[in-house]
This record gives structure tokens, C-alpha cells and sequence, in this order.
């Protein structure tokens, strides 16, 4: 029995049954059908060294798509920003949430010369790009980082999220730039996620509250 409703099947196989509730409500798949690559930025977060190294060969079989996408990206006039998170210094809340073993780790690998300070190697990078840190989840939150005041210079308003975690830092990145009222694009297939279904629980949510949902081949067929 077709399931569909007449809506299209998701190309990033969030579950039919919000695809048709979207679609209904809107009338199309997607909330961005165009792209102005001027206007746009893809946002790399946290693929630093510590972290790539720590999740391996599932971050690191996607790093050419993030590749691919930032060098069309930029052909077209676009902006391409790297976010890293250097913790220096855990609260005692930031201990309470993830206890002492980790809160020791990130302090190390935030410190002067740390793993979380350098991006991995293998992620093309221009002189031209922007790098921005952010002191904790989100990229966007007020007064926690210097990447929205960067991106605003620039006169970006629709931003392409990449990277990891997608249900911590990239999602609470996505959100908070929703509210600052950019246009917001998850890229399902550049973003590593917890288990249990958290990745494409919260691709999902976002497509149905908060932006857009697209895999990098339709992206880079947006840019031109």
C-alpha cells in the first residue's frame, strides 16, 4: 500500500509519515527550492582532530563530500566557515552533565596546542574561509561565539550545517541560527550522530520545525 500521500519520497529517508504532514502544509518537499551561493555559508563544526580521531572511519568517509561541496561552494561567490570548540576551562555544570573523565579530556584537548585547536587534516581549507570557535553547544547562541557576527559581515542568510555531533552541537547550532533567522539547511550525509536513531531523529524534527533537510549531491546541484 503506497504510504506517500502524494507526497514525495525524502531523499535523506526521514520517516513518510512527517514528509506527508510537511508536504501538506507547505506544497512542496523542501523549504528552500533555490540557493544564492553569494548569500550562503556551509558551516563546518567541530571536526577537529580529537574528534575525528575519536569517531574514525564514519566521520572521516564524508570529509571529501564536505570537500567537494566547500570547493563549489566557493567557485560560486559562497563562504565556507569552520567552527571548533576549544574548552579550556569545564564548569562545574559542564562536570555535573558529563563527569569528571570527560570534562578532564576536553580541558586537555582544548588547551594551547590540544586535539579540539587544529581541524583534521584532510578537510581542504583557503586562506579566504572563516574559522570561528564557540565556548559551548551551539555556534549561534548569544555571547558564546564570534561566528554570527563574522557570517553578518559577509551579508550570509542561508547557512548549510555539516559535521558533528548532529544531535548536540550541530543541531542546537541549526536551531539557534533558525532563530536568528537564517535559512537553514542540515546536510544528512556530512553529519555524524549518536546511535539509538538520535541522528535521524533529529534530522527529522528539523525538517518538520525548523529549516531544511538535504544530502550534499543535491547541494552541490543547488550551487551550480
Amino acid at each position: 500500500m503506497d504510504d506517500t500521500g502524494g507526497a514525495p519520497r525524502h531523499p535523506s529517508n526521514i520517516n513518510q509519515a512527517i514528509v506527508n504532514k510537511v508536504f501538506a502544509r507547505r506544497g512542496r518537499l523542501h523549504a528552500y527550492p533555490t540557493l544564492n551561493p553569494a548569500n550562503t555559508a556551509l558551516v563546518v563544526i567541530d571536526l577537529d582532530t580529537g574528534t575525528v580521531m575519536r569517531v574514525g572511519n564514519e566521520i572521516r568517509s564524508f570529509i571529501p563530500r564536505i570537500n567537494t561541496l566547500a570547493a563549489a561552494l566557493r567557485q560560486q561567490g559562497g563562504t565556507v566557515a569552520w567552527v571548533r570548540t576549544p574548552i579550556q576551562k569545564t564548569t562545574d555544570n559542564f562536570r555535573a552533565i558529563y563527569g569528571d573523565e570527560l570534562a578532564e579530556m576536553y580541558g586537555e584537548e582544548g588547551s594551547s596546542g590540544g586535539k579540539a585547536t587544529t581541524l583534521w587534516h584532510e578537510l581542504e581549507t583557503k586562506p579566504a574561509d572563516i574559522h570561528a570557535t564557540k565556548q559551548g553547544s551551539s555556534a549561534f547562541f548569544p555571547g558564546k561565539s564570534n561566528l554570527h557576527g563574522k557570517l553578518r559581515r559577509k551579508n550570509i542568510d542561508a547557512l548549510l550545517i555539516a559535521g558533528a555531533v548532529t544531535n548536540v552541537c550541530c543541531e542546537a547550532s541549526a536551531r539557534d541560527a533558525t532563530e536568528l533567522e537564517y535559512k537553514v539547511t542540515m546536510i544528512s550525509d556530512t553529519l555524524w550522530g549518536h546511535g539509538s536513531g538520535l541522528h535521524e531523529a533529529s534530522l527529522a524534527t528539523f525538517f518538520r520545525n525548523y529549516g531544511d533537510v538535504r544530502p550534499s549531491s543535491e547541494l552541490v546541484e543547488l550551487i551550480g
